[in-house]
């Protein structure tokens, strides 16, 4: 077999690896066309404000922004009148119970209006399977531990973020937290949108990369005569 064709053999299998993973089905997927359907597939929507306000999450405001994708207003949305003016914020989203294997990702796209006035959402996570206690009051957390993902729009609307959070094993729910600890010192407008959890995908560039390392290392034995092959580093980091 000539290397060009190894090569191409390599290719192929990583190519089909990649495909494998992108197939593998997402343990929940969410694109809130209706939020009004959240409540029924086992969502958990709660605002522990204080004074409580005048909203809630809500379905996503056009007149605003649109959506990360589908209908303009396929999203979910929140803002500062969560809370009474001079209030504490604390607005929890929460996802149906899951069951978690490890190498488990969440991904979602975030979206904050800014204009001045920052926007904080925390993703935090309970182990306690159905549990969707949060405390009862503004400050309180209840079940739920911080994961390693806080978004913070800084007062400017850099249009939406694609976010990913490697999640721990077990059973219990997701929160996205909508939290500001004065709304007359900040708080605007955030979006959250395409919500999936799902596995890790295998590396396929590893797989090239390793493959593709043993027959070099053949070749080179066949045709030590010949000058070594430069590999691109560039290129192969981007693998």
């Amino acid at each position: 077999m000539k290397f060009s064709q190894f090569l191409i053999g390599v290719a192929a299998a990583a190519a089909s690896s990649a495909a494998l993973a992108v197939a593998a089905p997402a343990l929940l997927s969410e694109g809130f066309d209706d939020i009004g359907t959240l409540s029924g597939n086992g969502w958990f929507l709660v605002n522990r404000s204080a004074p409580a306000g005048t909203t809630g999450w809500f379905q996503g405001n056009p007149a605003v922004f649109g959506a990360a994708s589908g209908a303009a207003d396929s999203y979910i949305g929140a803002n500062f009148e969560n809370a009474a003016a001079g209030g504490a914020i604390s607005n929890w989203l929460i996802t149906p119970e899951l069951t978690l294997g490890s190498g488990m990702t969440l991904q979602f796209m975030v979206r904050a209006a800014g204009d001045g006035w920052p926007d904080t959402v925390e993703v935090r996570w309970s182990s306690s399977g159905a549990s969707t206690d949060v405390g009862s009051t503004a400050a309180s957390v209840g079940d739920f531990t911080q994961l390693l993902s806080t978004f913070d729009s800084q007062g400017a609307d850099a249009g939406w973020l694609a976010k990913s959070v490697a999640l721990p094993s077990g059973s219990g729910r997701i929160a996205f937290r909508y939290t500001i600890a004065d709304n007359s010192l900040a708080g605007n407008y955030v979006g959250i949108d395409t919500v999936a959890v799902v596995p890790e995908p295998a590396s396929a560039a590893f797989l090239v990369v390793g493959l593709g390392a043993i027959g070099l290392a053949a070749r080179r034995r066949r045709t030590a005569q010949r000058s070594p092959c430069v590999i691109d580093q560039d290129a192969t980091a981007a693998l």
